[in-house]
């Protein structure tokens, strides 16, 4: 990159700037640069780059009145620096600008243009009325190194039948763990993209990637997962994210994409008086999708079962709604073992409650059968070991 001064200077987010860097590596392909106007124009008619399904166009359209001035002044072949967070992080060579309706295009990635919307509420702020297209360059390294680490895993084990997912693990539950051990019954490798949106909902990213690790290190065979991080950018919020997850899950190596039938991207739509699903816009995609049915926990079966087999009715099932999970865990709460592995919840409850209770030390010994020998005690083990003891069952 040119490091010259005098360049006239966009100003991006590090949203922005992942989603250039995802494309730059070939990750969204057969998109490999920003879309010029014509064919923005087209691909947000047909729905098809190149012969392949792309739900919209891809374009900068980075908002600000400074950004504003620079885009309306440039000319073609004029290099443009690109800035994130008051550092260069890319050039941009002006191909040209052409101006764009942001509600059209909030439409084109979630259906709607409603501001209660969060995700339109959101990138309504980030969009401006001009796009710039042209060749360019970013540095983002976590791109480059999660291609690195999917290619180094792929040759060090020899897998040859690789699938993907692609989960918030918003907590990880006990459904997400049984979906994981049925993929890898049939898999060499299994990568995990991990979400890891640019929002403060839910539990933080370290939480829930610690909370997995330990699942996958602990409880599965050496060498069969990967977990890999999962920017997950305005792009992938919508309801074409379906298409775009099955695109970045090919261009990783994976011949596999396994979703649950109760993935945002399901269902059905009317395109030119035509019903269709998203399979169709999937079909031409290389790469097998596979969904699994929901699962629920049975009191009469007493265990996890699938909806479809199971000969009880709903009122013998607990349901694994994240959200309800989620409450337990936020109100301090330990989760019933059914719904996540203890192991999980210590780890989650020690990270959001750190130095929760005074003398943790004394309460342990208080309450916790032992070795009589004096060790110092996490707050994640004193969890485990609270979790064993609602197992007594002689005086419930």
């Amino acid at each position: 990159m040119t490091s010259s001064k005098r360049n006239k200077t966009l100003h991006i987010d590090t949203e922005a700037l992942s989603t250039l860097a995802l494309v730059q590596e070939g990750l969204l392909s057969p998109v490999t640069t920003l879309m010029n106007e014509e064919e923005a124009n087209e691909v947000d008619n047909t729905k098809i780059y190149k012969g392949n399904p792309f739900p919209f166009s891809f374009i900068l359209a980075p908002n600000g009145n400074k950004n504003q001035q620079v885009l309306s002044s440039v000319k073609k072949g004029e290099t443009v620096n690109l800035l994130c967070n008051r550092k260069k992080v890319g050039e941009i060579i002006v191909d040209e600008t052409f101006s764009i309706d942001p509600k059209r295009r909030l439409e084109l990635i979630y259906g709607t243009c409603d501001t209660s919307h969060p995700g339109v509420k959101n990138t309504m702020s980030r969009m401006g009325e001009m796009a710039i297209s042209g060749a360019y360059t970013v540095d983002y390294p976590i791109i480059k190194d999660n291609r690195k680490r999917i290619r180094s895993m792929i040759q060090k084990t020899g897998a040859k039948a690789i699938s993907s997912m692609v989960l918030s693990a918003n907590p990880l539950n006990r459904v997400h763990e049984r979906m994981i051990r049925r993929v890898l019954d049939e898999s060499d490798l299994l990568i995990i993209f991990l979400r890891k949106p640019f929002t403060t909902e839910g539990l933080r990213y370290d939480i829930r990637h610690n909370a997995l690790t330990t699942f996958t290190e602990s409880f599965l065979a050496r060498n069969k997962v990967l977990v890999v991080p999962f920017e997950n950018t305005y792009i992938f919020a919508g309801y074409n994210e379906l298409i775009l997850d099955a695109l970045l899950a090919k261009n990783y190596g994976c011949n596999q994409l396994i979703i649950g039938e109760n993935h945002g991207g399901l269902g059905l739509y009317y395109d030119q008086n035509r019903l269709n699903s998203v399979f169709d816009s999937c079909k031409n995609i290389d790469i097998h999708i596979k969904i699994f049915d929901e699962y629920v926990y049975c009191d009469t079966c007493k265990t996890l079962v699938n909806v479809q087999t199971c000969p009880h009715g709903q009122h013998h099932h607990v349901h694994y709604h994240s959200e309800s999970i989620m409450k337990l865990i936020q109100s301090g709460l330990v989760p019933p073992a059914i719904l996540v592995r203890k192991e999980i919840s210590a780890s989650i409850l020690a990270a959001l409650f750190p130095n929760r209770f005074e003398n943790l030390q004394e309460l342990h010994y208080s309450l916790m059968p032992g070795t009589g020998l004096l060790e110092q005690q996490s707050e994640e083990q004193f969890y485990i070991n609270l979790i064993k003891l609602y197992k007594t069952t002689s005086l419930t």
